[in-house]
């Protein structure tokens, strides 16, 4: 993230998550985070007006527990610019408590299994999500993610520049699937290709 907390980020969809790991690992990257399970709440106000202008407020547990809220996004070539704002806090159930108490309901859930690197001034993640496994990679910009997508043996072009939510939402109308959120046991029984989420495989063939 930027120092005004401007997020710039760009994600990848790949069907060998282990393959660029190790490519990561050889560029000297550091592993910050290991591969954990992420638990995401989605909050919004009973006239949906959060999500209708594309703004995130969202409760996170993962190695630590977060309140994160995101504004607008703004595609920037092939990454998606948007403020970020985190605030660390001590107890999930309790900063739930306080959201719902302002009035906020949890209209989502979603659910990933999440490993992160740093490389330099780039973050890195490796996500596992119920409908695919993507690369993250968030940069001070566009360019400097294209640079580093194809030290990966990532094509730059694949590039995703909408959040993993727009995926859903995407994909859950384009389908008619009967999911509610992004969480496991809710695709149990559902495979998705790159096609159906309208994406491109950023990696080279198997």
């Amino acid at each position: 993230m930027t120092t005004n907390n401007q997020e710039i980020e760009s994600k990848f969809y790949v069907r060998n998550l282990a393959a660029v790991e190790t490519v990561l690992k050889n560029l000297g990257a550091t592993c910050i985070v290991p591969r954990g399970f992420e638990y995401n709440l989605r909050f919004d106000d009973p006239q949906n007006s959060l999500t209708r202008q594309g703004r995130v407020l969202r409760l996170r547990k993962y190695d630590d527990v977060r309140m994160t809220y995101k504004g607008a996004g703004e595609r920037i070539n092939k990454a998606l610019s948007r403020i970020e704002i985190e605030l660390v806090v001590n107890d999930f159930d309790q900063a739930q408590k306080f959201l719902e108490g302002l009035g906020y309901r949890v209209a989502a859930v979603y659910e990933k299994y999440r490993a992160m690197y740093k490389f330099g001034d780039f973050l890195v993640t490796l996500d596992e999500l119920p409908y695919g496994n993507f690369i993250e990679i968030e940069a001070e910009s566009s360019e400097q993610i294209a640079g580093l997508a194809r030290q990966l043996g990532l094509n730059p072009e694949a590039a995703v520049p909408v959040s993993y939510q727009g995926l859903f939402e995407f994909v859950r109308n384009a389908r008619n699937l009967p999911v509610k959120n992004l969480a496991f046991w809710e695709f149990e029984k559902i495979h998705l290709t790159a096609e159906d989420l309208g994406v491109q495989p950023a990696d080279l063939e198997e």
